[in-house]
C-alpha cells in the first residue's frame, strides 16, 4: 500500500454545469472547454506524483472510460451535503488506509508536480500543508490526522476560507507548512493573465 493519497475533486464535464463564473463572459460551451482543459492538466499532473490517486466525481462516475485512466485513478462519489463534509469523508476514507492525505481541486492551472510533492514532504515536518490562492481560499490542503475542525462550519466560497483554515490550525496548536500562492481560473481574466489558448 503506497503511504501516499492524493484526493482529486472534479465535477462531471457538463454544459452549463461548470465554470459558471467563467461562462457569464466567455459563454456555456468556450467555459466547458476550458475546464476540460484544466482537467487534464490536473490529470498530468497527478500521473507524475507517487501516490495513490482518489479522484471524486461531483455526480457520478461515468460508465465509459473517460479521461481519467481506470488503471491509474481510483474512482468515487463525493457524498455529502456540502463542500465541508464531502472533503472531510474523503480525508476520512484516504487517511483509515494512508500515512499522509493531500487533497487538490481541478482549477489551478498553475498546479506542477513539484508542488504537490513538497506538500507531501512538508508532512514529515508540519502537522497541515496548505496552498493559498490569490482569492483567498487555498488550491491544496494536506493532513495526517483527520481534523474535523478544518471542514465544520467555514465560509466556503469567500476570501476568508484561508484565513480561517489558518486560524483553527493555530487555535488547535498545531503547525502548518504554507506553499507558494496560486491563482485559481474562475473569471475570463484569470484565464487570460494564465496565457492558455483554447
Amino acid at each position: 500500500m503506497n503511504p501516499l493519497a492524493l484526493i482529486i475533486f472534479v465535477k462531471n464535464p457538463e454544459l452549463g454545469k461548470v465554470k459558471t463564473r467563467l461562462a457569464e463572459t466567455v459563454g456555456d460551451e468556450k467555459a466547458l472547454e476550458i475546464y476540460k482543459a484544466l482537467l487534464k492538466h490536473t490529470k498530468d499532473v497527478a500521473l507524475q506524483l507517487n501516490a495513490d490517486r482518489m479522484l471524486y466525481y461531483s455526480e457520478d462516475v461515468p460508465e465509459e472510460e473517460d479521461m481519467w485512466p481506470d488503471d491509474d485513478f481510483q474512482k468515487y462519489i463525493q457524498y455529502g451535503e456540502v463542500l465541508g463534509e464531502r472533503m472531510y469523508y474523503a480525508f476520512e476514507d484516504a487517511l483509515a488506509v494512508h500515512d499522509k492525505a493531500i487533497i487538490i481541486g481541478s482549477d489551478c492551472a498553475s498546479l506542477t508536480p513539484e508542488i504537490v510533492a513538497e506538500a507531501f514532504d512538508a508532512l514529515d515536518r508540519f502537522n497541515f500543508v496548505v496552498g493559498p490562492a490569490t482569492d483567498g481560499g487555498y488550491y491544496l490542503l494536506g493532513m495526517k490526522k483527520l481534523q474535523i475542525e478544518m471542514f465544520q462550519q467555514m465560509p466556503w466560497s469567500t476570501d476568508q476560507v484561508l484565513p480561517e483554515t489558518l486560524a483553527r490550525i493555530n487555535a488547535l496548536g498545531k503547525t502548518v507548512y504554507q506553499l507558494p500562492e496560486l491563482s485559481d481560473i474562475d473569471y475570463e481574466e484569470d484565464w487570460k493573465k494564465h496565457g492558455w489558448e483554447i
